[in-house]
């Protein structure tokens, strides 16, 4: 490592969401990311403020250079937030913190940077076959939002992609899927994945679901419909969040398919997780690979779920690294 290496430290890491900031840093070469720390983003005006109480918090000398996944399209100096209400200039936060360096990628940018380096054992197996070395991945992940990536091989090394995949128009593959999506249309001028892949999302299908099956519209939150499909207590419930997981296997599998995902489709974000076993039980897989003559293709396309506590963190480190080391 090279003297300007090291002067790069501390190095301050971040993954912004539309709900939570998670903050951490590495103090010195060859230290292991420390003091993660989660913020509610509403709690703060902006990134700065919350930056500042999380280095409040932990002390010590301040960061020299700092890198920060965002649940946001990165598109020149001018953020602003699909999911928050945060806008802010990356150059004016960087003099404010009187900081060298600021990279700011997108959060699923950062996630798929850290996928080689994930431990296997925080990685859950749903199908499949073994990934293949020097191949491509694909990552996705319903939160806040539905962030898509992926990992191309360039020589010894992997090429990130930075694109809003969750964007996508959603496609139906059942009578039913298509009546949600319809009844959603008079809400909606465009019905992307993520508006039923997501939080928001899950509320959106669920309320659909309900609708199109002239029930009464409950009006609960994700965690109240995911609690409720977990514990079995509502056929509703369980219906709608086995076709989030139907509808999140259609969207895993054109992914696959268009980066040739040979080595493995990675599921991150705040909701699948969460699912455990209900989510290995639920219709992913199938549809996954119900793509036509190509079903044979993915049926040896591994999938995993990642475990990993701040996956992004880590993606953050990896592309400071990548740029100043």
């Amino acid at each position: 490592m090279t003297e300007n290496a090291v002067a790069t430290y501390p190095r301050l890491l971040g993954d912004i969401g539309g709900t939570n900031a998670r903050f951490a840093l590495i103090r010195q070469p060859g230290a292991e990311i420390g003091e993660i720390r989660r913020l509610s983003a509403d709690t703060y005006a902006d990134p700065a403020a919350a930056i500042d109480a999380y280095l409040t918090a932990v002390g010590g000398d301040r960061p020299r250079t700092a890198a920060f996944g965002m649940a946001n399209p990165i598109d020149g100096d001018w953020i602003e937030m699909t999911n928050h209400s945060w806008s802010f200039s990356i150059d004016t936060l960087r003099q404010r913190l009187a900081l060298s360096r600021l990279l700011v990628v997108n959060d699923f940018h950062a996630l798929a940077l850290a996928l080689p380096f994930l431990p296997t054992d925080e990685l859950h197996q749903v199908g499949g076959g073994v990934r293949l070395t020097a191949r491509p991945m694909a990552v996705l992940g319903p939160g806040t939002g539905l962030g898509v990536s992926g990992l191309l091989p360039n020589g010894d090394e992997y090429l990130p992609l930075s694109g809003e995949g969750g964007h996508v128009t959603m496609v139906a593959t059942t009578a039913e899927e298509a009546a949600v999506i319809d009844k959603l249309r008079e809400k909606f001028v465009h019905v992307s994945a993520e508006r039923l892949l997501s939080g928001p999302g899950l509320v959106n299908l669920h309320d659909a679901l309900a609708a199109v099956r002239r029930q009464p519209v409950p009006g609960v939150d994700a965690a109240t419909v995911t609690a409720a499909a977990l514990a079995g207590t509502d056929a509703l419930a369980v219906d709608a969040v086995n076709m989030f997981c139907a509808m999140l296997g259609t969207i895993a599998g054109n992914l696959a398919l268009t980066l040739g995902a040979k080595g493995g489709v990675y599921i991150g974000g705040g909701i699948v997780p969460r699912l455990g076993s209900f989510f290995d039980r639920s219709p992913f897989r199938q549809r996954f690979e119900d793509k036509g003559r190509f079903r044979a293709y993915l049926a040896s396309v591994p999938v995993f779920v990642i475990l990993s506590e701040y996956p992004a963190l880590l993606g953050a480190a990896v592309a400071l690294a990548q740029a100043t080391d």
